[in-house]
């Protein structure tokens, strides 16, 4: 683990995992991913029993990082080992995401994949993969729609736009949709709550509850996988991803 995460555990099980890259806005790459999965892997802990998911104040995660996206262009990865969204879905006890801050691609698919999520009103939410000229990955296709529907998750994939928070209140899942200043807040009420419970139920009933999410994950990853083979193999992407990251993934 580095200085980009930070992981505390307080003494009643609850734990704060933050995602605090400053210099490349939380944005997934090969390093950070991997002190990131570390960081979900230590959930497992005897001591967790429930954990806040967390990003900087204005960016909760902006998404794949642009090497790792040109990587998957140049054929250096292969899209089916981006497994980082399960990771999450594994974790053993219950998890809150306090998106306070935007997210963007994969950092959004990233946040919904926790048990519980709350948004913030003025922050910007979005789908940008198109944008970069090839189809959602992380399990965007099921994961998203079964967060905010099927209509919506249509929209929001195939024109790559960002919405605000306020946006997804009374058209989602999406637990709480609340002023920036009170998301964190709001997710460590809900953390607090939970820990109240005995450790080996909501461990019990956590594996029950993410059971339809784990499967979609890995229905959509095969598609996907299949998708991304065919639109990463084209001359085209690499020069749209080259052309367009900054521009994109900052658009929020």
């Amino acid at each position: 683990m580095s200085a980009k995460i930070g992981l505390s555990v307080d003494r009643d099980g609850v734990a704060v995992l933050r995602m605090r890259d400053h210099a490349d806005n939380n944005a997934l790459g090969h390093a950070f991913v991997d002190d990131l999965r570390q960081a979900l892997e230590a959930l497992a802990d005897e001591q967790v029993k429930v954990a806040v998911v967390a990003g900087l104040d204005d960016v909760f995660c902006s998404g794949g990082h642009r090497d790792v996206l040109l990587d998957l262009a140049r054929g250096r990865i292969a899209p089916y080992d981006l497994s980082l969204t399960r990771t999450l879905l594994d974790v053993p006890v219950p998890t809150i995401a306090a998106m306070a801050g935007h997210a963007v691609g994969g950092g959004l698919v990233f946040g919904l994949s926790c048990d519980v999520v709350v948004m913030a009103n003025e922050s910007r939410y979005g789908c940008n993969f198109m944008d970069l000229g090839f189809t959602p990955g992380m399990g965007t296709t099921r994961l998203l729609e079964i967060s905010v529907g099927q209509h919506l998750a249509a929209e929001m994939m195939l024109g790559g736009e960002c919405f605000r928070g306020s946006h997804f209140a009374g058209r989602s899942h999406v637990n709480h949709v609340l002023p920036r200043g009170q998301v964190e807040e709001r997710a460590l009420d809900l953390a607090r709550r939970f820990a109240e419970k005995p450790r080996l139920a909501l461990r019990m009933l956590k594996r029950t509850l993410s059971v339809s999410r784990r499967k979609a994950f890995e229905e959509a990853r095969t598609y996907e996988s299949l998708m991304h083979d065919v639109c990463f193999a084209q001359p085209r992407t690499r020069q749209r991803i080259e052309e367009n990251y900054v521009e994109s993934a900052g658009e929020s």
